[in-house]
């Protein structure tokens, strides 16, 4: 028997997570439903696509990715709402989400999405499985520090970056060490190694629609 590709669906409306997975089990598709993310890591899933609800009061995609992948469950999310901005798909693919889909779910793109990542689902997982640590090292980083960091990553000395920064050529020294520091990197290549493993992780598939 052929394995059903399977949806959770993760939505804090009852009547709008029952709608998506009853246009899922119309598609073929097998659907599970949870109120929330905790409700999602719980189960711990470990194959399918998380349809996660980013909307005022339905929590947000970026919660999910992130408690996702606090748990080592490494499973692609797609990111819904009824009408999302341009700003919040955006934010919802830098956050880690795959693709962002419109409410209600449209039988052609929902199909044309599981289809695209289904293709990419074993090299999603992998890539987040790097990113993880790289995003937990990152956090520790204060705003200043963070962007002496991309300048670092952009090739610039440090005379440069003292330059675009404002600040002294000593100042940007005492970063770049706390940087490596709390990155607990003991070359610059490893810093850059970390930033770019981040920077590569999952591209949007589709645009919203």
């Amino acid at each position: 028997m052929e394995q059903r590709d399977k949806l959770h669906i993760v939505d804090g409306s009852s009547r709008s997570r029952a709608e998506q997975a009853r246009r899922g089990f119309d598609l073929g598709y097998h659907c599970e439903v949870y109120g929330d993310v905790s409700e999602l890591v719980s189960s711990a899933p470990e194959t399918g696509i998380v349809l996660a609800r980013d909307a005022d009061g339905c929590g947000s995609s970026a919660l999910v990715v992130e408690s996702l992948n606090r748990n080592g469950i490494w499973l692609p999310v797609v990111a819904t709402a009824v009408e999302p901005s341009p700003s919040q798909v955006v934010a919802a693919i830098k956050s880690g989400a795959l693709d962002f889909l419109r409410l209600p779910l449209q039988p052609e793109r929902l199909v044309n999405m599981v289809e695209c990542i289904r293709t990419e689902a074993v090299a999603y997982g992998e890539s987040m499985r790097r990113m993880a640590p790289a995003r937990v090292c990152l956090a520790k980083l204060t705003p200043r520090e963070r962007e002496v960091l991309e300048l670092v990553v952009a090739g610039e000395s440090n005379k440069q970056i003292a330059r675009d920064l404002g600040i002294s050529h000593r100042t940007v020294e005492l970063h770049r060490s706390s940087i490596m520091s709390k990155l607990g990197a003991d070359r610059a290549a490893e810093v850059i190694r970390l930033r770019l493993e981040v920077r590569l992780g999952p591209a949007p598939i589709l645009k919203a629609s």
